[in-house]
């Protein structure tokens, strides 16, 4: 008796490590927010408006199987409580797609938490932190989510045109790179001008 639940208890943990392991990618860690800066004496007037997504990279981001991907705006406008109401824009499938979420501000000045985040059942924790910005021209932007058991990063270079400088881009990369990504996580995108340009 005892040897058959000993037995069975032996199946079930293997199966179960074989299902954790055939459903999880290895993702690299999550850096911890403190190894993030945050913009000094961040102003939330300023930051607010359109910005396009210049360079993406992160944890969940391929090189290889996403390749170039086309460009997307996200306008940041500024309420009373200097929550922002945030909006991406998207070209999808020939047809303008919009994603609209709360960003709420946390007690340090540039980092944020996702409003009304129970309404994503998924995400236990959603973070962003304003890495640095001149304001007018170029931000980089860190995103943190954890999601079931697993932490999920990404951070965005945004630019205030379609095109950056070469030593912002490099700069962006630096960055990435200091959050333990590699080049196959970083993509910059194709400039477009459907949907982006309407708001």
């Amino acid at each position: 008796m005892t040897l058959g639940i000993l037995w069975l208890a032996l199946t079930l943990l293997g199966a179960l490590q074989t299902q954790a392991q055939g459903s999880a990618p290895n993702l690299i860690p999550a850096p911890s927010l403190l190894r993030v800066p945050l913009q000094p004496n961040f102003n939330f007037d300023q930051f607010q408006g359109k910005w396009y997504v210049v360079g993406l990279a992160g944890n969940a981001v391929q090189k290889e199987e996403q390749g170039r991907f086309k460009m997307y705006s996200t306008t940041y406008e500024l309420k009373k409580d200097h929550s922002y109401n945030v909006t991406s824009t998207l070209l999808r499938d020939q047809h303008c797609d919009h994603w609209i979420r709360t960003f709420v501000p946390s007690s340090s000045s540039g980092q944020f938490s996702l409003g009304n985040i129970h309404s994503y059942p998924q995400v236990q924790h959603y973070t962003v932190k304003v890495a640095a910005t001149n304001y007018n021209q170029f931000a980089i932007v860190f995103f943190k989510k954890t999601s079931g058991n697993k932490e999920y990063f990404k951070t965005t270079l945004y630019g205030r045109t379609k095109e950056l400088p070469r030593e912002l881009k490099e700069r962006f990369v630096r960055f990435a790179k200091s959050l333990g990504l590699t080049d196959d996580h970083i993509i910059f995108s194709e400039p477009i001008d459907q949907c982006i340009d309407n708001r």
